[in-house]
């Protein structure tokens, strides 16, 4: 009887170990802007993302994995003014998968919900004299929409689909949006800086959306 208890609990110990997993992340990011004010001419801007991640089998073919990541996105936006913002957030995300396990593959579908604070971020806005030529002063408009009045909490939710490969790699695409608001509109309202018309460009920056192309490597 010692035995076979000594068995099973050999056989559950190394269930257990094979059920997690650590490892790591990299991927592309397409972002753009949405918001109800968001001209025609969004276009997506290819930034990208790396982390660790941590996975949890629960059986069943669910499984957990919270990530941590630096993750970058940004907005591009062709209007009478060209107007650029990139954010680098440290984001804290938790994916929900599930799928079947079919030996050398597992197919899986995943929500991701995630949380960030902002790190790094640069803020370009190019005007264009009446001949077309085009004026860009990035250290003014730094100066006030990246440290004043840029959100620096991000929050959003993510969902796609993934394939992982021998239990060692994953690839995975997924849908995200943040939820909150890109920058403080009563900031970009306050004349402070002498900014208000260019301001005024900036409240067609809602809130960043997209898709993530991500690889990753498990342990």
């Amino acid at each position: 009887m010692k035995k076979f208890i000594a068995i099973v609990a050999f056989f559950a110990a190394v269930t257990v170990a094979n059920a997690q997993q650590f490892g790591l992340k990299g991927g592309l990011t397409l972002s753009t802007i949405n918001g109800a004010d968001t001209p025609k001419d969004n276009k997506a801007m290819a930034l990208y993302e790396a982390g660790v991640l941590y996975k949890a089998d629960l059986g069943a073919g669910f499984a957990i994995q919270p990530a941590l990541a630096y993750q970058v996105k940004g907005a591009n936006l062709n209007q009478r003014n060209k107007v650029e913002s990139k954010t680098g957030f440290v984001e804290l995300s938790v994916g929900a998968q599930w799928g079947p396990d079919l030996l050398a593959f597992r197919p899986y579908i995943f929500v991701e919900p995630y949380l960030g604070y902002a790190v790094t971020g640069k803020e370009t806005l190019t005007t264009f004299k009446p001949d077309g030529t085009p004026v860009t002063d990035e250290k003014k408009i730094n100066g006030s929409l990246q440290k004043d009045a840029k959100n620096k909490l991000e929050y959003g939710a993510g969902a796609g689909i993934g394939l992982e490969i021998a239990s060692h790699v994953q690839i995975s695409c997924q849908l995200f949006r943040n939820f909150g608001k890109l920058y403080k509109e009563d900031v970009l309202d306050n004349d402070e800086y002498g900014l208000r018309s260019i301001n005024a460009s900036y409240k067609n920056l809602k809130s960043y959306q997209g898709v993530k192309f991500t690889l990753a490597i498990l342990f």
